[in-house]
């Protein structure tokens, strides 16, 4: 199978390149082209470092459990808890054909099945994909929201509960189908637009959950804000007795037009099956060579490295981090998201500090890499300290989103630890 797929930029709907797809059994191939007006254009930029601008097919290599296309079009492929969401609406549809005595028009999803089946008005970023009929993939249908409004919220979270516990039915999945996201992982999530028209991510509780998870990363984000963080807003809101997080989408502005995003991942180079460690020090260096406002994007993410510290947020992948795009190639770090205090996790960070550092999540760590970030002694003894004192009150602001005190309780192995007390110290 080979199909040939155009690749857009933004509202505007500028043509960037051309995708090339070549699927023969279970091996499948692409290549990106840029379209020679985009090369030519003033404002031209490489979608990504491993994209540069030059003439002519750019193919990548598929690693063994990494994405078929470049690392810029793979962060809009949808994420764990959208592709089971696709999985499952298509072995619904083949049931359907059996039933009807119909032989399935497909056997097997390939990876442009998936990247396509994400919604165009909700994709992640500014890409966007039109097939050979000329269509944005995944266009608006007719008497169907691309993105549902936030009243719909209890429908969405009977759908994926329906999901989880394998009882969804046929409006199920086809509710839900092309309205996930690429920015997390298997949670039930859903992209909504919110009371003032802006794109927003609902995270629904899991029907398996031990701990107000849902609570915890609002509380996480919270905390984010007063800590001086720059983070996605985020909310509680209610639905049917349940607590759904609420977390406004930062790849749009207030007018709603799209923005260039990639993670951190990609800016780096490092594919999702590379299995080699990876150090905040890299991204420090990517942020140099990319940055817009490079010493500014490095103190704040000294910042974030010490909140994640004091709060067991151990789950810092580099997808969990991000950039937008600024101009000319250059690139500014993304608002703040993922954040979740882990209370049943080893303290051990997934994107070591440092390479000599390994994977301990310590204040002991976090200073020693001060002169690589540049930061001045005073200057992050006087991070830590506005870090630190915003976490302090966490039960406080935990009880002011509404937490139990039971529910608070189980937040407090994550809180409450020796990397707070030494935190206290290196700020005397």
């Amino acid at each position: 199978m080979k199909r040939t797929i155009q690749v857009y930029l933004g509202d505007e709907a500028r043509r960037v390149g051309t995708l090339h797809f070549d699927a023969v059994g279970s091996r499948q191939h692409s290549a990106f082209a840029y379209e020679d007006s985009w090369l030519k254009a003033a404002d031209r930029f490489a979608l990504e470092p491993g994209l540069p601008l030059v003439a002519g097919p750019q193919y990548h290599r598929k690693a063994r459990d990494g994405s078929v296309f470049h690392a810029a079009i793979a962060d809009t492929e949808p994420d764990g808890w959208a592709k089971r969401v696709i999985l499952r609406d298509h072995a619904k549809h083949r049931q359907k054909a059996r039933w009807a005595g119909q032989e399935p028009a497909t056997t097997q999803l390939n990876a442009l099945d998936f990247l396509l089946a994400v919604d165009d008005a909700s994709r992640v970023g500014a890409l966007r994909f039109m097939d050979e009929q000329g269509v944005f993939c995944r266009a608006f249908e007719t008497g169907r929201r691309t993105a549902p409004p936030l009243v719909e919220l209890g429908k969405l979270l009977a759908a994926t509960r329906a999901v989880e516990t394998e009882n969804e039915t046929a409006a199920d999945l086809a509710y839900l189908r092309g309205r996930g996201t690429s920015l997390g992982g298997m949670r039930p999530k859903c992209t909504v637009i919110d009371e003032d028209g802006r794109l927003s991510i609902g995270k629904f509780p899991s029907v398996t959950d031990e701990r107000p998870v849902t609570k915890g990363e609002v509380l996480a984000m919270t905390l984010a804000k007063a800590a001086g963080i720059c983070a996605a807003e985020a909310r509680l809101v209610e639905s049917d007795g349940l607590p759904v997080a609420l977390i406004r989408r930062f790849d749009r502005t207030d007018c709603g037009r799209r923005l260039m995003y990639v993670s951190a991942a990609t800016l780096l180079g490092a594919d999702s099956d590379d299995s080699r460690d990876h150090y905040y020090t890299e991204i420090v260096d990517a942020i140099r060579v990319h940055g817009a406002d490079a010493q500014s994007d490095i103190e704040e993410l000294w910042r974030r490295m010490a909140f994640s510290i004091l709060i067991t947020n151990v789950d810092d992948h580099l997808h969990n981090h991000g950039f937008l795009h600024e101009n000319h190639g250059q690139w500014s770090l993304a608002p703040a998201f993922d954040i979740n205090p882990f209370p049943e996790r080893m303290r051990e960070l997934k994107t070591w500090i440092s390479e000599e550092t390994g994977p301990e999540a310590t204040i002991e760590a976090l200073l020693s890499v001060i002169a690589y970030f540049r930061i001045p002694f005073v200057r992050a003894r006087e991070i830590l300290g506005e870090t630190e004192r915003a976490i302090a009150r966490w039960q406080d602001e935990g009880k002011a989103l509404g937490m139990t005190h039971a529910e608070i309780e189980q937040f407090a192995d994550a809180f409450e630890h020796p990397e707070r007390q030494a935190a206290r110290h290196a700020m005397r």
